[in-house]
């Protein structure tokens, strides 16, 4: 179940955009047309949405891509994060949950595009899995030296960026 949190924040990977939702996000759902397969470079792209007076970037600028007439797509132009589905002239923003700083917040509850959704997704997802930390090495790489020299952002707020190491 969501937490009933009316402010949640996220970023992109690196930490050049940030921003802040203050309300409930709504219909939080799994699309797997073929354009959000292609805009996330994944099987599926998570969202959810919030009224536009409820988004507020805190931090950087996206950078947007129209996908479709109606559609365009924000993303961190640095790291290359997929970010926000906003269809042009409606009130509302969407944001994708993977990029809140606590996706576990809020649950996808539907998926959209079950035309393009892979009949093996299910059945894989059921499996069961094992943490990164369990493998000792990934493309030739300890995972210790991957953790080491990890770049990406903490998944909360910081005063600046680039954070000071």
């Amino acid at each position: 179940m969501a937490k009933t949190m009316t402010e949640l924040t996220g970023g992109c990977q690196c930490g050049a955009v940030r921003y802040k939702l203050t309300s409930k996000v709504q219909d939080p759902h799994l699309c797997h047309c073929r354009m959000c397969q292609k805009a996330a470079g994944n099987y599926f792209m998570p969202l959810g949405g919030v009224k536009r007076d409820d988004f507020h970037i805190t931090r950087g600028e996206a950078s947007w891509f129209h996908s479709s007439g109606p559609v365009r797509r924000g993303f961190c132009s640095n790291c290359g994060t997929p970010l926000f589905f906003e269809t042009v002239g409606h009130d509302g923003m969407a944001v994708t949950l993977g990029s809140l700083d606590d996706p576990n917040a809020v649950p996808p509850v539907s998926t959209y595009g079950s035309e393009a959704q892979y009949s093996w997704l299910g059945a894989i997802c059921a499996q069961t899995g094992r943490e990164t930390e369990e493998s000792e090495e990934l493309d030739g790489y300890s995972v210790k030296e991957i953790a080491a020299t990890n770049h990406q952002h903490p998944d909360h707020d910081t005063k600046e960026w680039p954070q000071n190491s």
